[in-house]
């Protein structure tokens, strides 16, 4: 007996482009977000990168009004480069990451050092909680962005209650314009006034180890999911 086909990885397929997704009226017609009641906000992010390209204009506007900003990062990112030693990709996207907070403004950094790839659910939730209580909002990647650490990270923090807002990263490519897998119903609209796009611009761009090689793993029409004039979050 042959065993079951493997289905593959919706990550590694060919995904929906920028432009389908700008062609799409349902992006623009999305409420837009209130935080004008936020004074504190907490990111959870999987990798280094994922507060960037998920809410890195939403961050620099808030460090601009003086909200309090702290990213808890889960992972240092090490099994982005098999071939490349753990602690040397690690390091260097550590400083990737303080390079691109450079840009978005203020923002306090807890390095949870857990394994990239390897999240787990439970030791999340026990160590999230006394990360998370206090602030007004708390943002992290979707819970179903088919990516596991990412699935893992939002769920723990879901876990924790209180205001939790979630953004898709892997989820721009793909999905597909009105896809009914996704919450739209749940799901508001960040636009990013121009200041806001050139920084978080800059901030994508120091994370240089994403982009080399003959296949990046943020190739120029996945970045341009991240490079729109809103953030999108569900809630």
């Amino acid at each position: 007996m042959s065993a079951d086909p493997i289905e593959p990885n919706p990550i590694d397929a060919p995904g929906t482009t920028e432009d389908e997704w700008r062609a799409w009226d349902g992006l623009a017609e999305l409420p837009a977000l209130d935080a004008s009641a936020w004074r504190s906000v907490v990111v959870v992010a999987a990798h280094p990168d994922d507060e960037i390209l998920g809410v890195g204009g939403l961050m620099a506007m808030l460090a601009d009004r003086g909200v309090r900003l702290r990213l808890v990062a889960v992972t240092d990112g090490e099994a982005s480069h098999p071939a490349v030693a753990p602690e040397e990709i690690a390091a260097r996207r550590i400083a990737e990451s303080a390079a691109a907070l450079a840009h978005i403004g203020a923002c306090e950094t807890v390095r949870l050092g857990l394994p990239d790839s390897g999240v787990k659910d439970e030791e999340l939730r026990r160590l999230l909680p006394g990360l998370i209580d206090g602030f007004d909002a708390c943002l992290t990647p979707w819970e179903y962005d088919v990516h596991a650490d990412h699935e893992a990270v939002g769920r723990a923090a879901l876990a924790c209650g209180g205001q939790v807002w979630r953004f898709p990263i892997w989820t721009w490519h793909w999905a597909r314009p009105g896809d009914p897998r996704l919450p739209w119903e749940r799901a508001v609209r960040v636009p990013l006034p121009p200041p806001a796009r050139e920084r978080k611009r800059a901030a994508i761009d120091c994370f240089t180890s994403q982009f080399e090689g003959a296949e990046p793993i943020l190739p120029p029409g996945v970045v341009a999911h991240f490079t729109r004039p809103w953030e999108v979050l569900f809630h």
